[in-house]
């Protein structure tokens, strides 16, 4: 009776042991899921960054050659672009700090 009780306690503490080990191992997994579906996802802020940068440099160059022709409404266009940009970044940044 006794040599059968000693076998049910190191049966359950291998157990234990077995369960630790299949914890440690999902969490390495769920980790290096997560690390890849950063990656990707970083890779996709990336290429949308890439994609707004040359659409805004493409902005950019229309607005210059409109306000290098001499047009007013372009060069006020211009103006309250850059003032209305300025408020929105002031008032992102005093929700912030």
């Amino acid at each position: 009776m006794s040599d059968a009780y000693v076998r049910e306690q190191q049966n359950n503490a291998l157990l234990d042991s077995l369960a630790q080990k299949t914890n440690a191992l999902k969490s390495v997994t769920i980790d290096i899921y997560d690390n890849a579906r950063d990656h990707s996802t970083l890779e996709n802020t990336s290429e949308v960054f890439s994609s707004l940068s040359t659409n805004i440099r493409g902005s950019s160059g229309r607005l210059t050659r409109m306000a290098k022709q001499g047009d007013r409404v372009a060069i006020l266009k211009i103006a309250g672009m850059v003032i209305g940009v300025g408020v929105a970044l002031w008032i992102i940044l005093g929700w912030i700090f």
